[in-house]
């Protein structure tokens, strides 16, 4: 098992990755979001020029804020710069696209992207349409390395619904979902193979797959309804519950859409929805403030217990370490953690103290 870190992208916090890699991390996932953090590749080049041994990545890029080929010579600039260590997240764009009132990427979209992706990072020539416009396109002055595709930049594809998982299949070098349960990673590691069937594709070998959560080591006599609990999962836990009011919404309020560890304050947080100061157009403004980066104050009544413990990794050492190997033996090899900014450090101290060496 692999451990990484996940945090809010800002341009001055390149230094928590080298942080990271003397604790002994093994990857930094730097988040794509336009509206609320800095930019992720400028960030990575920071960490990348200061760095020598993490693996460094897009911890998602959005596709429906960056045309394809520019995506590909962004990460191609970040692998001249760390030769070997850097990949490819890459998303819709759950929440890059909604902070901004627009839908995710649609998956015909989704699919075309990252095939054009996949050549360009490959070297090849691709049919790549721009404006109505289809032409073949491949990086020029190769020899010259404003790019490097010496070394290959592998692709990781977020995903969670059934026609993405099956892109990943048919596209990705690997996958990054949410969550934390063994079952449901087995379950969509099968709907990826089927993915790769449908194109005639055998997945590799080492097709990777890894999962970003959040996490907090309990002390003796600590309770999950503990403040410093909610202070250290608090962020993640709201992230779930926003990205689960918005599918909600998004698929006709069915009552089965809510996930049962948020039944309890399910109509609670409706209300609370319903009752911004913005008008239903823009209310995405304040459904999303806060989003992996603080919880908001008003929103500590919706961090339960359960909701913390199906959303984040939790419980002493020993739990985190039993909990990781589930996940492990389902097929997941790595776990990166993105905690809430003001205890990023502190989280990422106590995980590779207390957790991480039991994986050594």
């Amino acid at each position: 098992m692999k451990f990484g870190i996940m945090f809010d992208t800002h341009i001055d916090k390149w230094e928590l990755i080298r942080y990271a890699e003397e604790l002994g991390y093994d990857a930094a996932w730097v988040p794509d979001s336009q509206m609320i953090w800095s930019d992720c590749y400028a960030t990575m080049a920071l960490a990348a020029a200061n760095t020598q041994r993490i693996r460094i990545g897009t911890g998602v890029a959005i596709t429906g804020t960056r045309i394809a080929p520019v995506t590909a010579h962004s990460i191609g600039s970040i692998n001249q710069l760390a030769p070997g260590r850097t990949f490819l997240g890459i998303g819709t764009g759950h929440t890059a696209m909604r902070v901004m009132g627009q839908d995710p990427m649609g998956v015909k979209a989704f699919r075309e992207y990252l095939r054009v992706v996949r050549a360009l990072l490959a070297g090849q020539t691709v049919d790549y349409t721009y404006n109505g416009h289809t032409r073949e396109i491949q990086f020029m002055h190769r020899e010259r390395y404003f790019v490097n595709l010496d070394q290959q930049i592998p692709i990781y594809v977020a995903a969670n619904g059934p026609l993405v998982l099956k892109a990943t299949g048919a596209f990705g070098d690997g996958w990054m979902t949410v969550s934390v349960d063994p079952a449901g990673i087995s379950a969509a590691r099968g709907q990826i193979m089927q993915g790769a069937r449908d194109v005639g594709r055998t997945l590799p070998e080492n097709f990777y797959s890894a999962c970003t959560t959040s996490a907090c080591v309990l002390r003796a006599g600590e309770r999950l309804s503990d403040a410093r609990v909610i202070d250290e999962t608090g962020s993640m836990v709201t992230c779930v519950l926003h990205f689960a009011w918005e599918i909600w919404k998004q698929h006709g309020k069915r009552d089965e859409l809510i996930p049962p560890f948020f039944a309890d304050v399910w109509e609670r947080y409706c209300a609370r929805v319903e009752n911004y100061s913005l008008p239903p157009a823009a209310r995405f403004r304040q459904i999303h403030n806060g989003h992996c980066t603080f919880l908001q104050p008003e929103e500590r009544v919706f961090v339960t217990p359960a909701a913390i413990e199906a959303s984040c990794l939790v419980g002493s050492a020993q739990d985190i370490i039993e909990r990781i190997r589930a996940l492990e033996a389902a097929g997941l090899q790595e776990v990166s953690f993105l905690p809430p900014a003001d205890y990023q450090r502190k989280v990422y101290r106590d995980l590779a103290e207390m957790v991480i060496p039991a994986f050594r």
